[in-house]
Formats: C-alpha cells, sequence, structure tokens
C-alpha cells in the first residue's frame, strides 16, 4: 500500500526537524506566491518540512502566506499535514511546557486571505468545519504520544487573533469565557485553507506561557522562544513518533468535505529543486 507524503509545519521556535533524513531544500511556485520547504524522510516515510515564519522567523503571523504554503503542499500531494504553534494559555489547569491536540477554532483574525474560494467564475463554496482537524490524525498524534511517553492534552479550543501584538488581559477574560483554552496568531486561516484543500490536517499547540492577566508578569516575545528551545528535542521525538502513527489509508471526512481546490490551473509551475 502506498504511504501517505506527509507534511510538517513548524511554527515558533520550530525550525527544523532533527529526525529529517537526507534533507534538500524545495522551492515550489503556486499561484499565491513560492513556498520553501525541506523534503526528505522520517523513519523511512517521504516528509515535508515548512517553516511558518521563514528563514531566521522573518514573517510576522498576520503576513504569512497560508495560502502560497498550503498550495505548494497540495501541488505536492501531500495527504496529511502536522502543524505545531506556540500558544499562551487562557487556562490555569494547563500549564506552561503542555501540549494540546486541538479540536476546535474560534476565528478572530482581520485582514488576512481567508479563502481559495473568491467567487471566481462565478463559484462560491461554503467549506463544512465541523471537525476542523482530522480526527484521524489527532488519534494518530495521541497515539504518538503514548508511544514516546509524554502526556498531551487531548482536546482544547484555539482562540487565533490577528497579532502581532499580545492581548489584553481583557480580551484573553473574554477569550476564556467564550470557551477558549490557548491563544496564538497563526492557525487561522491555515486550518481552513488545508480543509479547502481537502488535506487531513491536526495541529499541536505548545504552551509557552500563561496569557496576559493569567501571566504574573509582562510577557515577551524571548519567552517565548526560551520555552520552545527546552522542549525541541522532546518535540522533534513526538513528531517523528506522529509521522510513524499516521494510518496509510484513513476514514475521516476531510477530503469529502473539502472545497475541491485546485493547486493549479493547465500550464502552472510545479516544484523547483
Amino acid at each position: 500500500m502506498t504511504q501517505p507524503r506527509i507534511a510538517i509545519i513548524g511554527g515558533t521556535g520550530v525550525y527544523n526537524q532533527s529526525h529529517l533524513e537526507g534533507a534538500e531544500e524545495l522551492l515550489v511556485d503556486t499561484r499565491f506566491g513560492t513556498a520553501l520547504l525541506q523534503h526528505g524522510f522520517i523513519k523511512g516515510r517521504e516528509v515535508y518540512f515548512l517553516t511558518r515564519h521563514g528563514p531566521g522567523h522573518a514573517v510576522p503571523p498576520h503576513l504569512v502566506n497560508y495560502r502560497a504554503n498550503i498550495a505548494a503542499l497540495r501541488q505536492l500531494e501531500v495527504s496529511a499535514v502536522i502543524a505545531t504553534a506556540a500558544v499562551g494559555s487562557l487556562r490555569r489547569a494547563i500549564a506552561p511546557g503542555s501540549r494540546v491536540v486541538i479540536d476546535q477554532f474560534i476565528d478572530f483574525t482581520r485582514g488576512r486571505p481567508s479563502t481559495f474560494f473568491e467567487g471566481k467564475g462565478g463559484r462560491v463554496v461554503h467549506t463544512d468545519m465541523t471537525d476542523p482537524y482530522c480526527p484521524d490524525l489527532r488519534a494518530a498524534i495521541v497515539r504518538a504520544g503514548k508511544s514516546v511517553g509524554q502526556e498531551l492534552v487531548e482536546r482544547g479550543c484555539y482562540l487565533c487573533t490577528e497579532g502581532p501584538r499580545f492581548e489584553t488581559p481583557a480580551e484573553i477574560k473574554m477569550f476564556a469565557s467564550w470557551g477558549g483554552d490557548v491563544v496564538g496568531m497563526t492557525n487561522v486561516p491555515e486550518v481552513v485553507l488545508a480543509r479547502e484543500a481537502s488535506l487531513c490536517y491536526a495541529a499541536i499547540a505548545l504552551v509557552t506561557n500563561y496569557a496576559a492577566g493569567i501571566a504574573p508578569a509582562f510577557l515577551t516575545h524571548t519567552e517565548v522562544l526560551e520555552e520552545m528551545a527546552r522542549g525541541k528535542a522532546s518535540l522533534d521525538m513526538l513528531l517523528a513518533a506522529c509521522v510513524e502513527a499516521i494510518a496509510a489509508e484513513r476514514t475521516c471526512r476531510c477530503r469529502k468535505t473539502g472545497g475541491g481546490f485546485r493547486p493549479r490551473e493547465e500550464g502552472e509551475p510545479g516544484g523547483t529543486p
């Protein structure tokens, strides 16, 4: 049985994957822009690694070209995507250092291109988001966590803000009252675009701090990077285990509920090594 092509999207503090063997850089041209990836193998499986914020964390969250990134993965015939996202906790019970396999999101972004479908040719698409994150991939992440002895929070709601500023204590209080568990700046529209592209997509929220008003001190980006650095080795181990745990065949509805996005029209370029 053909093994799926898998992608890992690394967020803040995740700029490489130490278990990726034979890594080679790959530029993929899409109609939305160019995406830079690494291609290699983990435990014999073909894997693409994409750094969301670009080399050196040069791209802020509100300017990430989410459409180019997801379109590139679709062009490369990736079928399963595992993403990471650094977050703040809205709940004292979810302490810094926790890893949350998120199952829902609330979108509080404002100015980002959030869809592949903009009415071109009179086509309007409304994509079902009942299960925003692939249940089969989420289950694979949970299995992977157990296999490497890492305790994961198996459910959680991700509240996505526009950024790049941190949130106010008043906003955090409101987000928690809405049912949010963690807060970050990047998972939307990435998760939506993945569904529109009929990709199986799941995300691990990496809790680096308590959010404003809960944290005992002012928040800094340095604090986030330091917490990510402390957990990088164990995170790489978890991600490698996730790759191994993904089944060749899945029973989810991700492909059926996608919007049928085509990554390129006839004659458009593909990947350039």
